[in-house]
């Protein structure tokens, strides 16, 4: 699979090329999000590592325009610790976040975590479409269509939904959904799950604030309702 690193210190990007070609990953690289946007319309990437701050292009505006024409999956590093950065930075279409100075093991844990989830849902089911109302998730081609339109999600939105839909009924709590659908034990913020939750609400529901699909289950967690 290739991977596509975009981060302006060029020291950094050489260590994440080693460690992650070490694996048998093909790896790009890019210092700028304009140089990366461009990478990106023309190589077939399964996965992108975007840093927050860089000249030219910041790594937010990167993500909201790649988010314009792919659903690559996408890690952010962010050199900042504030909540609100990260959370922005999962607003804007990333997947994941890391914050530097990080483990390299750890970087390559995720990568591992969320390239599984996108080539696989793992939920061990045979079934490929799952219908609901208006709604159909269609696991083989990793994709959701509401009233026949197909309906653009990002590599984790689509694997929280497909989680969900397979799973009726059934309340999971946040770190629940971190757990499964991250893949690893996560060091942060439960408020990942309630920013994607919001994104899918937002993707799927005839009225978000009044959802009939993807449900609260107050002072517990989310579930899915037919």
């Amino acid at each position: 699979m290739r991977i596509l690193v975009v981060d302006d210190e060029k020291i950094i990007v050489k260590g994440i090329k080693f460690n992650l070609e070490s694996e048998g990953y093909e790896v790009e690289t890019a210092h700028d999000g304009v140089a990366a946007i461009e990478l990106l319309r023309n190589l077939q990437i399964d996965l992108v590592i975007l840093d927050l701050m860089m000249p030219k292009m910041d790594g937010l505006e990167a993500c909201k325009r790649i988010r314009e024409f792919s659903n690559v999956p996408i890690i952010m590093l962010t050199a900042k610790g504030e909540d609100t950065d990260k959370i922005l930075g999962l607003d804007y279409g990333a997947d994941d976040y890391i914050t530097k100075p990080f483990n390299i093991m750890e970087l390559k844990s995720r990568v591992r975590a969320i390239l599984r989830r996108t080539h696989n849902t793992g939920t061990g089911d045979s079934s490929t479409r799952l219908i609901a109302g208006n709604l159909i998730l269609d696991t083989d081609q990793r994709a959701v269509f509401v009233d026949g339109v197909e309906v653009s999600l990002t590599a984790k939105e689509f694997d929280l939904m497909a989680l969900l839909m397979r799973n009726e009924s059934r309340v999971y709590s946040r770190n629940n959904l971190l757990n499964i659908v991250w893949g690893y034990e996560y060091p942060g913020d439960v408020r990942t799950v309630d920013v994607h939750i919001r994104r899918l609400r937002e993707k799927l529901e005839a009225v978000p604030a009044e959802p009939q699909h993807i449900m609260t289950k107050w002072g517990v967690g989310y579930y899915f309702k037919a």
